[in-house]
């Protein structure tokens, strides 16, 4: 694409609602910009030695460095209109130190010797500063310096190396099929980054990563003139840990001739097409009856619920009381862990936190404190067996290192714990979805993510999705609407009493999950297989209350 072209899709709105501040941040690119050639990683290991040593001399005990180069595309359209194009760069240094037994942090976005020396003196003035105030000083779990190593994202495309007209013509085409098929409103969007982070400590560890993400999504909305109401169905697309071959088809697999997923690939014209069809059958959809239904949950749909139950409550600093921000703390408390027979859920139910499942958004070689991936059990035949821990956090729980899962989600940032992906295991025994339905005589059939809230210990929730079909004796006899289910998290998760087999386990996630204050945003997955709950409450979302 040429550079004129490219500010003139620019100018169409780069500040359009459709594009979140936090796709922004950095300073406008072009698009080219984004595959110069990085910064020598010799040059990097110079620098990050400067900000060691200069930390040692100042008195720290320990240091490390985050050299980053973010890039962020964002492209939105809404029906024939380009709504916008915006391309970032955010290039700097984060320096992290211990001294007199506390943290300091400093960044800068002069990444020069010079600079190096001065932020790194920073950061030990502050952790000087805040040692006056420590009442406890910092335990660090030992972790072994890895020397020279690299990693990247296992892609087969560069999403910025495919051109944005390429994008902006994909996105039309899938406007214009919607439109065709009836639709009054459809906005569609591909969001990519590219996080090149060099880390490097006193360990002994100079470790350069090159980490990709790719978000293809879409909306669509038909209104009922006759009635004026109106329907949505957002995409069944997830942000994933990969290259623009995501966005290459594969044959799309159906469950009782519904379109369920799309394996390892995503086909976003074959998506809108089933979209605009069930927008169409959610306005002539009868609405539910409340009461209780047993459930069956689409990874589609699955995936925020594990997110939300599961993955948040688990994270340590939650747990301690440390975080309460976005929803609070956790009524997983360590007296919980400890007790060593706390059922989570039913025997159904195993949880595992990892860092390296392909495609994911949370797969890396190593985090943000050095620590290599791993995989670790959270809850266990659905007894909590563990939590989500970092490098200061682990001798909390009796854990001799971390587990990986510290990030920040920039150069400018201080790292702190974020959660890993956490999923449901597949069932163990041969069970296919058909399988599934066959022994269900009430239930409903829920797929995409919707509206949801939980309370501020992560317990009591209620969650909706995108479509709802009924189930009565054992078959699909047709789309239901205004469902939404209640539950506490130990009713919801004992209720479990089926998951289908690994063939059909997929990945969903979010790809802006927001905590701390300031706000960080953090890119995670979580997988799952079709599971079956028994006997849940659903409720009716457009009927009022008294």
């Amino acid at each position: 694409m040429k550079r004129k072209d490219f500010l003139q899709l620019s100018a169409l709105g780069v500040g359009a609602a459709m594009i979140p501040k936090w796709a922004l941040a950095g300073n406008p690119i072009d698009p080219l910009v984004a595959l110069q050639e990085r910064m020598d990683v010799g040059m990097k290991k110079q620098l990050a030695d400067v900000a060691l040593n200069t930390a040692k001399s100042k008195g720290a005990s320990y240091a490390d460095v985050r050299i980053g180069r973010y890039l962020n595309q964002f492209v939105a359209t809404r029906e024939k209109q380009v709504q916008g194009v915006a391309n970032a760069e955010s290039f700097g240094v984060g320096i992290r130190v211990i001294a007199n037994g506390a943290w300091g942090f400093a960044a800068s976005n002069n990444v020069t010797k010079e600079e190096m020396v001065r932020t790194a003196e920073r950061a030990v003035a502050v952790a000087k500063a805040n040692a006056k105030l420590l009442t406890e000083p910092v335990r660090l779990a030992p972790q072994k310096g890895f020397g020279e190593v690299s990693w990247k994202t296992p892609i087969e495309q560069n999403a910025f190396a495919v051109p944005v007209k390429d994008k902006v013509d994909l996105l039309l085409k899938v406007n214009d099929i919607a439109m065709q098929a009836g639709a009054n409103f459809v906005n569609s969007v591909i969001f990519a980054v590219n996080e090149q982070k060099y880390f490097a400590s006193t360990d002994g560890s100079y470790i350069d990563q090159d980490i990709h993400r790719l978000n293809p999504s879409f909306g669509v909305t038909k209104i009922d003139r006759s009635s004026g109401k109106f329907e949505t169905r957002s995409s069944f697309s997830s942000p994933v840990g990969m290259g623009y071959e995501y966005l290459i088809p594969s044959a799309a697999e159906k469950v009782n001739g519904i379109v369920t997923r799309y394996k390892n690939r995503y086909d976003m014209l074959e998506d809108i097409k089933n979209a605009a069809a069930d927008v169409d059958q959610k306005l002539k959809a009868k609405s539910v009856e409340p009461g209780k239904y047993d459930l069956l949950l689409d990874p589609s749909h699955l995936w925020l619920t594990i997110h939300e139950s599961v993955a948040h409550p688990t994270e340590l600093d939650r747990v301690l009381g440390y975080e309460a921000n976005y929803a609070g703390t956790s009524f997983l408390t360590l007296d919980k862990w400890k007790s060593g027979n706390f059922h989570f859920g039913s025997k159904h139910v195993n949880v595992v936190a990892d860092r390296h499942q392909y495609g994911s958004l949370g797969s890396i070689g190593y985090d943000d404190e050095g620590v290599p991936a791993k995989e670790w059990d959270l809850i266990k035949d659905g007894v909590l067996v563990n939590y989500q821990a970092i490098r200061d956090q682990a001798h909390i729980i009796g854990l001799k290192e971390s587990q990986g899962c510290c990030y920040a989600q920039s150069w400018a940032d201080v790292q702190f714990q974020r959660m890993p992906n956490v999923s449901l295991r597949p069932g163990k025994d041969k069970l296919s979805v058909d399988d599934m339905i066959k022994n269900i005589e009430k239930g409903i059939y829920i797929m995409g993510n919707g509206s949801f809230s939980i309370d501020q210990q992560r317990y009591n929730f209620q969650f909706g999705g995108q479509t709802f079909y009924e189930i009565k004796n054992g078959q699909i006899v047709g789309m239901m609407k205004d469902v939404a289910y209640q539950a506490n998290n130990q009713e919801f998760w004992n209720s479990c009493n089926a998951i289908a087999d690994s063939r059909d386990y997929r990945l969903g996630g979010a790809f802006s999950d927001g905590k701390g204050q300031p706000t960080q945003l953090n890119a995670v997955s979580h997988g799952c297989s079709t599971t079956q709950f028994k006997g849940i409450n659903v409720i009716n979302t457009a009927r009022k209350i008294g």
